[in-house]
C-alpha cells in the first residue's frame, strides 16, 4: 500500500461498536495504525496508558490545549476531556502508515473538517435504542447515571450523521465489518 497520509475517523455513540469495527480494520489493514487519544478521565479495568489512552491530569490535558498540542479535542462530559495529539499523528506518519482514529461523534467532525479530502469520516449506527442500553449495560462499567448520560448523549449525537462521509449500520457485525473494510480499503488506494 501507498502511503500517502491519508485519516479514517471512526465515530459513533457510546456502544454503537466503532472500536470493535476499528480494531477489525487494523486487523485487516496493513500500513493503518491507530491513533490514540488522549483523556482526562481515569482509567477503566484493564486499559493502559499510552495504549488505550494517554491518560492526562485535567491540569495537564488543558495545559496541552492551551499549547495547542491537539489536532482537536472536546469537553465530552463535564469536566472530562479528549482529543487527538499533533504528535501521536505525525509518529504514525514518519512511520510511513495511515491513521485511524476511533473517537466521539464531535472529534470525528472535527478530524474531518482538519484532514479535508485526506481525511474519510465513518458514522457507525445503531438503529435500535434497546441494543445500544444491553451493550452498555453489559460492559459494567457505568453508573446508571453514567448510562442515561450516555444514552441521552448517544440520542443527540444521531443528528449528525449526515455530516459523515459514510454511514455503516452495525446491527450485525459481520456484514457492518465487511461493508466498512470494503469503504476504508478502496478510500486508501484512491
Amino acid at each position: 500500500m501507498i502511503h500517502s497520509k491519508k485519516a479514517v475517523i471512526v465515530s459513533a455513540p457510546s456502544g454503537s461498536g466503532k472500536t470493535t469495527l476499528a480494531n477489525y480494520l487494523l486487523k485487516k489493514i496493513s500500513g493503518l495504525e491507530f491513533s490514540v487519544s488522549a483523556t482526562s478521565r481515569d482509567p477503566r479495568n484493564k486499559e493502559i496508558n499510552r495504549k488505550d489512552y494517554y491518560f492526562l491530569s485535567k491540569s495537564d490535558f488543558l495545559k496541552k490545549i492551551e499549547n495547542k498540542e491537539f489536532v482537536e479535542w472536546e469537553e465530552v462530559y463535564k469536566g472530562i476531556y479528549y482529543g487527538t495529539l499533533k504528535s501521536e499523528v505525525e509518529r504514525i506518519w514518519k512511520e510511513g502508515k495511515n491513521v485511524l482514529f476511533d473517537v466521539d461523534v464531535k472529534g470525528g467532525i472535527n478530524l474531518k473538517n482538519y484532514f479535508g479530502k485526506a481525511g474519510l469520516s465513518i458514522f457507525i449506527e445503531i438503529k435500535n435504542r434497546e441494543v445500544l442500553e444491553n451493550r452498555l449495560r453489559n460492559r459494567q462499567t457505568e453508573s446508571e447515571e453514567s448510562l442515561q448520560l450516555r444514552l441521552a448523549k448517544a440520542e443527540s449525537e444521531m443528528q449528525f450523521k449526515q455530516e459523515f462521509d459514510r454511514i455503516v449500520i452495525n446491527d450485525d457485525l459481520q456484514n457492518a465489518s465487511r461493508n466498512i473494510y470494503e469503504i476504508v480499503n478502496d478510500f486508501l488506494k484512491s
